[in-house]
């Protein structure tokens, strides 16, 4: 005990020599060389279409003296006018006031874009450029970060839309919910036009959707065509690009969707691409025709539709009881599968490629999975499933690439003159009559699963299933380059300069 007073009283000796939790008047340092660092000069946003917001952006600010500092004022050049908000210790406002940094400490400045109606309008859809600056005044000191974003004016879809509703290409379509083709009616988006769909926002087809139905293209086209539609999700910064799931995909109706045709489009960044729901098998079954279209970076587990409870996994096209006939089709990166049929339908492949490689993720499912079994209890009979695949590539990253499931109810099961990556039908689809190259590599120029997003599923110079095919009434191929009339190439691409 004799030790315990000296011992306290040297502990309260050095607790007085310590910082407090807050900074001490004197401890500030109120010096005009004492300016504040930044993480970046220009907080920069990607493409922001009017009326809807950002992601949040970070901007660290950093104090490197060894005293602490107060910032008198953090505030917008432009606060009664701006598209931007910012929020400083948890507060979001246009300003915020005495903000302490310690010494040898940083502060986290968060901002946010919204683009209002109020925005500069550009002409003809072009973007814009919103600019604004973040003040600092430090001791006397005056500093700035630049604010920047790209902005674009669009039109804004949601529920039902107008019968013989048109989307032209003159500017982006955005769609902040889902929307709707009711029954009877005709949606037609025509060459060019872009549209955006938010998080979890579909587009519902009870009627008819005709995308690019008139296009005829001359000459070849490149993937970067302007006549090209495209589906992606709405988020614009370069880190999207190519995410997967971002929006929930195209629907189609079970009752009264008829004549649906999708030309010359790019399909991305969905939960599943092309969907029939259709689980009571009615008659006639909901069609689509698609042509000339990609489909990529698409996941989706565990969705969920109708309200009916049940759930399935993401597809670039999933069929339930549908018709689906796809002719110079591209599906890559698919994380559960590229095609998904279940509940019996039809299936009609001409000169498709599957190329499905995922680098974002593991697959451990089979790009193609066909199953004749009925979802529903109440459905009679034989559901008459017909599957017919011709002059196509279905390859990928696993060695199974192919399942048919039920096969025996099967009405119609078709390979022709196609490359399979497959070991349980080795023998299936391996007769001469056939034509078929099984689990022979067709030698992509640059498959996803070693070149990433930088992929390019045309056949390689040294390519062995190269003039495989056989002729068909398709004569050009998905760039619209002609295919030969004697001995085409399988899948989607004609290799060039045979």
């Amino acid at each position: 005990m004799r030790y315990l007073l000296p011992l306290l009283l040297i502990l309260s000796g050095v607790l007085t020599l310590l910082p407090g939790c807050e900074p001490k008047e004197d401890l500030f340092t109120t010096d005009s060389s004492a300016k504040l660092e930044f993480s970046a000069d220009t907080v920069l946003f990607d493409t922001v279409f009017a009326q809807v917001g950002t992601v949040t952006k970070r901007l660290w600010v950093y104090n490197r003296n060894s005293r602490a500092v107060k910032v008198e004022q953090i505030s917008l050049a432009n606060p009664a006018v701006s598209d931007y908000s910012i929020i400083v210790n948890g507060d979001a406002g246009p300003a915020a006031n005495n903000v302490e940094i310690r010494g040898k400490d940083s502060l986290l400045v968060l901002v946010r874009a919204k683009l209002g109606p109020g925005s500069a309008q550009p002409a003809e859809g072009k973007p814009f450029l919103v600019v604004d600056q973040l003040r600092f005044k430090t001791n006397g000191n005056d500093q700035a970060v630049q604010l920047v974003a790209y902005g674009q004016n669009a039109y804004f879809h949601t529920g039902a839309l107008a019968c013989g509703e048109v989307w032209r290409g003159d500017k982006p379509h955005v769609l902040p919910s889902s929307v709707l083709v009711p029954a009877g009616c005709v949606l037609t988006i025509e060459a060019g036009a872009r549209v955006y769909a938010h998080a979890g926002a579909a587009i519902i087809v009870k009627g008819t959707l005709q995308v690019n139905p008139t296009l005829a293209p001359t000459g070849e086209q490149k993937p970067t065509d302007r006549d090209i539609v495209r589906f992606s999700g709405d988020r614009r910064e370069s880190f999207y690009d190519e995410v997967p799931g971002q929006w929930a995909g195209i629907q189609f109706d079970s009752v009264s969707s008829r004549n649906n045709i999708i030309r010359y489009a790019e399909i991305k960044n969905a939960s599943f691409g092309l969907l029939v729901y259709n689980p009571g098998n009615q008659q006639p079954r909901p069609k689509v025709t698609v042509e000339n279209t990609i489909v990529k970076n698409i996941s989706g587990a565990g969705l969920s539709f109708a309200g009916g409870g049940q759930s399935f996994d993401g597809a670039g096209v999933l069929s339930i009881a549908g018709e689906f006939t796809l002719t110079n089709c591209l599906f890559t990166n698919c994380g559960e599968y590229a095609i998904l049929g279940l509940a019996g339908g039809t299936f009609n492949l001409n000169f498709c490629t599957i190329a499905n490689y995922t680098p974002q993720f593991r697959r451990e499912t089979e790009s193609v999975r066909i199953n004749n079994a009925s979802l529903l209890k109440r459905v009679p009979g034989p559901l008459l499933t017909r599957v017919t695949i011709r002059n196509s590539i279905i390859w990928g990253s696993i060695p199974d690439e192919l399942l048919f499931e039920n096969g025996n109810g099967y009405a119609d099961l078709t390979i022709r003159n196609s490359v399979l990556r497959t070991q349980a039908y080795k023998t299936a689809f391996a007769g001469s009559t056939e034509g078929n190259l099984l689990n022979v590599d067709p030698k992509f120029k640059r498959p996803a699963d070693r070149f990433g997003d930088k992929f390019d599923y045309n056949l390689d110079t040294l390519s062995a299933v190269s003039n495989t095919a056989r002729p068909l009434t398709t004569a050009t191929d998905l760039l619209n380059r002609p295919r030969d009339p004697a001995t085409p190439d399988p899948g989607a691409y004609e290799r060039k300069n045979r």
